[in-house]
């Protein structure tokens, strides 16, 4: 069985919350071995604060810890910080801290062969930052860790599934982030990717950036001068994508059946649709690690940490997914 190594994420956040509820119900199923990373104290007090029921035990990694309803099996890394002193619903610098620690002894456990795959809850890019982290996020940091160069964002949820070219980054970037050799990059990881899901010849559709896909250039000319020639590169290495068709459609055609997988341009662009058709259980997986990565497709929730109204169902459905593409990503080993 998958041993899945599940971190924390923002301690201020409703990271603990949703996994505390992800551990309870039977109904949830989880037919892996998995350990949380995590402060032991911090989930007891989100258990007993919203009245959850649930048993923590501190255990080694490496261990075989099998899913039961209402146990949870924590690692705890060194924190920097005493965590005894913070408050749910907002940014602080030491659970910036607390969640890097968190993944980084996920994804050493993982590297030493002690865990299998990763599944994490949100982070706050804020408490992130204020603890001196220098990544946008949660993938790039993830690459970066692992040695990674080529990488993406795959979301999927409600029926779709769609990476991103560009991923965090203003919308007045985007055309000059968009090269050739950057998408046919992504549609590399794809074609190579999807088969995880059990579509041996993936059909890829691509996004235009520009409406209507430019229009034959009335609306711009990145179509013509960066997607097209890198669906055709592809085409020539034996991938099967198609386009670039309009934004407006294309997620809709997926729907239909006609595509395995969608290429975005960009975060709104992909996400909007997805989260749309999927939005409590929309998961994000990082694609081109050597190791299987999901995590929910939500934020902290700092406006709602601490309430007992978090909803674990994106949490549930990642750590299901993350079995399901571990177990596939073993056999094809």
């Amino acid at each position: 069985m998958i041993r899945l190594a599940i971190t924390m994420g923002d301690p201020a956040g409703i990271g603990p919350e949703i996994i505390i509820k992800a551990f309870q119900g039977e109904e949830a199923g989880f037919a892996c071995l998995p350990t949380v990373i995590g402060s032991c104290d911090i989930l007891r007090k989100t258990a007993e604060a919203l009245n959850l029921p649930v048993q923590i035990r501190t255990v080694d990694a490496g261990g075989a810890y099998h899913f039961t309803s209402g146990v949870i099996s924590v690692i705890e890394p060194e924190f920097e910080y005493d965590l005894r002193g913070i408050f749910a619903g907002a940014p602080q610098k030491e659970c910036g801290s607390a969640a890097k620690s968190c993944i980084d002894l996920a994804v050493r456990s993982i590297q030493e062969g002690q865990l299998d795959a990763l599944c994490t809850a949100p982070i706050s890019k804020e408490a992130m930052k204020a603890a001196g982290f220098g990544f946008p996020g949660h993938t790039e940091y993830l690459a970066d860790l692992s040695g990674t160069d080529d990488f993406a964002m795959l979301l999927c949820g409600g029926g779709l599934r769609v990476a991103l070219a560009t991923i965090h980054t203003a919308l007045s970037n985007v055309p000059g982030l968009l090269s050739v050799e950057g998408i046919l990059a992504k549609l590399r990881l794809l074609h190579k990717f999807i088969p995880l899901f059990g579509a041996e010849k993936p059909r890829l559709g691509v996004c235009g950036v520009n409406p209507h896909a430019g229009e034959g250039g009335m609306f711009g000319n990145e179509e013509a001068e960066k997607i097209t020639p890198a669906i055709t590169k592809a085409r020539m290495e034996g991938i099967d994508a198609s386009g670039p068709f309009p934004a407006d459609t294309i997620f809709y055609r997926m729907l239909k059946g006609d595509f395995d997988a969608i290429l975005a341009m960009y975060h709104d662009q992909g996400l909007g649709p997805l989260k749309t058709v999927g939005f409590r259980d929309g998961v994000n997986i990082t694609m081109g690690l050597p190791f299987i990565r999901t995590s929910v497709d939500h934020g902290t929730g700092f406006d709602i940490a601490g309430k007992g109204i978090a909803d674990p169902a994106s949490l549930i459905a990642a750590i299901k997914l993350a079995v399901f593409l571990g177990e596939n990503q073993l056999k094809r080993k």
